[in-house]
């Protein structure tokens, strides 16, 4: 008998399942081709969504963190970077997106 154990392989993750649902920006705002351009580098790069990470501050990218399926936080102004800085160093399995 065996006491090793084989992990199934990880399942691609795909836009939608990272995308929420809900995103509220205008029509024409250029805040939609920043979250399709992330969720084509966390394809690529096959990150699973559990190990994502989305910080943001104030004002309409500040949305960011509610339209991904992952973790994420709202801050307040200008501790944006200081808070990311926090989670990866306490956190390093995470990637943490700013």
């Amino acid at each position: 008998m065996s006491d090793s154990t084989t992990a199934a392989p990880a399942e691609k993750l795909t836009k939608k399942q990272l995308k929420a649902d809900h995103p509220t920006w205008c029509p024409a705002c250029g805040d939609f081709a920043v979250l399709a351009s992330f969720f084509n580098v966390v394809q690529k790069l096959g990150i699973p969504h559990e190990k994502i990470c989305v910080v943001a501050g104030i004002g309409c990218s500040s949305r960011f963190p509610y339209f991904v399926n992952a973790h994420g936080i709202h801050f307040i102004h200008g501790r944006a970077l200081p808070l990311a800085t926090g989670i990866s160093l306490s956190r390093p399995d995470l990637h943490v997106f700013v």
